[in-house]
Order: C-alpha cells, then sequence, then structure tokens
C-alpha cells in the first residue's frame, strides 16, 4: 500500500512527467482512502489555476476553481 510521503511525490511528478500504469493506479487508489492526499490533490489544482491566471496577467484577483473567474476579495 503506497504511503502518503510517495503518493503526494507522485502528484507532484505527475506535473513534470507521465506516470506509469502501476503508478497510476496505486495513486488512484490511496487518493480514495486518503483525506490528507485528497486535500494536498485540490490544492496542488488550485495553485495550478492561480499560477497559470497570474502568467496571463490576471493579478491582484482572487481565482475560483471551478472555472477560474475573480472573485471580490472580500469574499
Amino acid at each position: 500500500m503506497m504511503n502518503c510521503r510517495d503518493a503526494t511525490r507522485l502528484m507532484s511528478e505527475a506535473q513534470e512527467r507521465p506516470l506509469s500504469i502501476a503508478e497510476r493506479v496505486s495513486l488512484k487508489l490511496h487518493v480514495i482512502m486518503c483525506s490528507g492526499c485528497q486535500n494536498f490533490k485540490n490544492q496542488m489544482g488550485t495553485l495550478r489555476l492561480m499560477t497559470r491566471a497570474y502568467a496571463k496577467g490576471e493579478t491582484g484577483t482572487l481565482i475560483r476553481k471551478d472555472n477560474i473567474e475573480p472573485m471580490d476579495k472580500s469574499s
């Protein structure tokens, strides 16, 4: 069984290279059962969206993960 350290490492590596089928299956099974790694995966996705928005020049706004629209900062 994969541990959280290996799971987070694979999630990070997946941004740089394609994972093997065995890696993807093991990672998916772990993430299904581990709320901490589910949170990490979601946070990585949010950071990825925010950095893409920043690279496009959308600075000074908060980004909603579901559709990448600017949000009011007071929310």
